[in-house]
């Protein structure tokens, strides 16, 4: 099926989209964007996106200026465009085209871009987006510190987690990376947890890391079942020694670590009641 894709407030063919090549996005990774999971025909946890993309662009002082209304209007209507009620959704602002030199105006007239891809049905009934449990190789790239990009800031500039996918041996599908000490933070594009100690353990957010919606709802799924959820900074190790092990983000949603580093942990029964109570949620708010 031929997609059609939101630009600039235009639904136009995927064949015809397109943005400047003068766009800072492009020349810069100047840009902030939200990558969605649609349930239903509606953006899950859609207000804490939201929230996180307000915070991006307030990180680049990008003052973009348009209502979040605005912004979930164009997500429904390129949803509604291609027919789509599960999907995933990428929601792109850039600076958009200014004078060819590094220092940002101030003023922005802003390049948005909405485009989807359809996914499997989620919920009670539904498919993992996945084909099987995750194979995590830790990698020598490092974490790019807070101090250098911000780390909460989800923005375009994903070199990061470009290096360290491609230091991945062909066996793995997703790098684990550390920070300047040494400590696990996150994957390439996913947050972890893993089970020891009858206790769910994920990386600290004080730490150098993306804190993930997703990871956020686990958290709060978790404790409201009773289990135990405990942030720290946390070694290669104590993830290899786990009783269990999973990684997060908005397509996967809770995916287990079959193994680390040639070391097999794989899930068990709080990933698995983690899964269910996730999937619960998801089919109690969008089906």
């Amino acid at each position: 099926m031929t997609r059609t894709y939101h630009v600039d407030g235009e639904l136009v063919p995927a064949a015809e989209a397109s943005v400047s090549v003068r766009d800072r996005g492009f020349l810069y990774g100047d840009a902030a964007f939200e990558t969605i999971r649609a349930y239903g025909g509606e953006p899950f946890e859609w207000a804490a996106h939201a929230d996180r993309l307000e915070r991006t662009c307030e990180s680049l002082s990008i003052d973009h200026g348009l209502a979040r209304a605005d912004l979930r209007s164009r997500i429904d209507e390129t949803l509604a465009a291609n027919d789509l009620e599960e999907a995933y959704v990428r929601l792109s602002i850039t600076r958009g085209v200014q004078p060819g030199k590094l220092t940002p105006d101030p003023d922005v007239d802003p390049t948005v871009v909405v485009i989807v891809e359809g996914l499997p049905r989620g919920g009670r009934d539904g498919d993992p987006v996945w084909d099987g449990p995750a194979t995590v190789q830790t990698v020598a790239t490092r974490r790019v510190p807070d101090d250098a990009i911000p780390a909460g800031a989800k923005t375009h500039n994903y070199l990061n987690g470009v290096l360290a996918r491609a230091e991945l041996i062909e066996a793995a599908d997703e790098a684990l990376l550390r920070d300047r000490e040494g400590a696990v933070v996150e994957g390439a594009a996913s947050n972890l947890f893993f089970v020891t100690d009858d206790a769910l353990h994920t990386p600290s957010a004080q730490r150098d890391l993306l804190p993930g919606v997703t990871r956020r709802v686990v958290i709060d799924i978790a404790e409201d079942a009773g289990i135990p959820v405990r942030t720290a900074t946390y070694e290669p190790a104590d993830v290899r020694e786990a009783e269990e092990a999973f990684l997060t983000n908005t397509t996967w949603e809770l995916r287990p670590i079959a193994e680390m580093d040639g070391i097999s942990i794989g899930g068990g029964p709080v990933t698995e009641l983690l899964s269910r109570l996730f999937s619960e949620r998801v089919e109690d708010r969008h089906y």
